[in-house]
């Protein structure tokens, strides 16, 4: 892009301490995503590594994990998570993880997924999603159909209220909870009651101002979403004919989805994709929830959960999602 210099960020100081004591790869950022297959597999030792040293697991969390068939016969896993000791049918909130579409498969997050189910009162349902390159888009989406109707159609026994699930998407994971939403609504499935994205990855385009903007911050800029992008979609990448399922900031038609939350930084490469995803379900009549955090950038309450920033953006969503799971 041309024209007007890009705005130089400004970030939350806290923000700003917590990003630079964060270890940096010879590129100067957090992740190389030039080999994928060889960062998949370092994150998966790295993984293994953390779970042997992972203190013992909370005594208020009940988790349980259970695997759903797909159709060629190979299996979705899901975890849950529950309250240890309720009885009644709960809400479920099916998580999708961050990576970027390309990382997290397998790497269960057993702390932060045990909090999020106690702050909530839910049952949380992480849905290990298959990633890119292995498997490109929609075959994320798949899976989280997949979850999503396994979890409806099997509540009663699995201890969930089935008229209250939500869908909620986490950098990456915004792609495939975005699309479940709406292969759930083209196929006239009961829809969910909520939709989440935080700091969304919606579009393969990579043409807004925020886009051209981030370069250089060091945790997702505009070089790591193409090369994700590019494992995701191969060559399909900016085609005129991509459908939503694949990319969901394609979708054309946004009416009849579920109460939405947004929550972005200022000085992240997804903000002007998820704000206009924000603007055309507004337009269609959903209810909105948008949150852009004007000193945050990607990732930031994951990065600097303790600082400030982090805990305001963190009881907001948090608000959110009880009201709307419990309403």
């Amino acid at each position: 892009m041309s024209g007007t210099p890009a705005p130089k960020p400004v970030i939350d100081p806290e923000l700003a301490a917590a990003l630079a004591a964060l270890p940096k790869g010879p590129n100067g950022k957090l992740l190389d995503l030039t080999d994928i297959p060889a960062l998949q597999q370092q994150q998966r030792a790295m993984a293994e590594m953390m779970a042997a040293q992972a203190p013992p697991p909370d005594p208020r969390v009940t988790i349980s994990a259970i695997q759903v068939r797909r159709a060629d016969g190979s299996e979705l896993g899901l975890r849950l998570y529950r309250p240890a000791g309720a009885t009644a049918a709960l809400p479920a909130l099916a998580y999708f993880h961050p990576g970027g579409q390309v990382l997290g498969e397998g790497m269960a997050n057993d702390a932060y997924a045990g909090g999020l189910c106690r702050s909530l009162d839910c049952v949380l349902v992480a849905v290990d999603y298959r990633v890119a390159p292995r498997t490109p888009a929609p075959g994320a989406a798949e899976d989280g159909l997949l979850a999503y109707t396994h979890l409806t159609g099997h509540a009663s026994e699995l201890g969930i209220d089935g008229r209250r699930v939500g869908l909620a998407g986490v950098s990456g994971g915004g792609a495939p909870a975005a699309a479940v939403a709406l292969m759930v609504r083209d196929q006239g499935i009961q829809p969910p009651c909520l939709l989440s994205l935080n700091y969304a990855m919606l579009d393969d385009r990579n043409e807004t101002p925020s886009s051209h903007e981030i370069l250089d911050i060091g945790i997702w800029d505009r070089q790591e979403n193409e090369l994700a992008w590019k494992a995701v979609l191969g060559d399909r990448v900016g085609a005129p004919d991509l459908g939503p399922y694949c990319a969901p900031g394609r979708a054309t038609d946004l009416h009849g989805l579920p109460p939405a939350f947004i929550a972005v930084g200022q000085w992240d490469v997804f903000r002007d994709e998820d704000v206009d995803f924000a603007r055309r379900l507004i337009a269609a009549g959903v209810p909105v929830d948008l949150h852009v955090y004007g000193t945050a950038y990607h990732s930031f309450d994951l990065m600097a959960p303790a600082t400030r920033l982090a805990r305001e953006f963190t009881e907001t969503w948090h608000a959110f999602l009880r009201r709307e799971l419990h309403s």
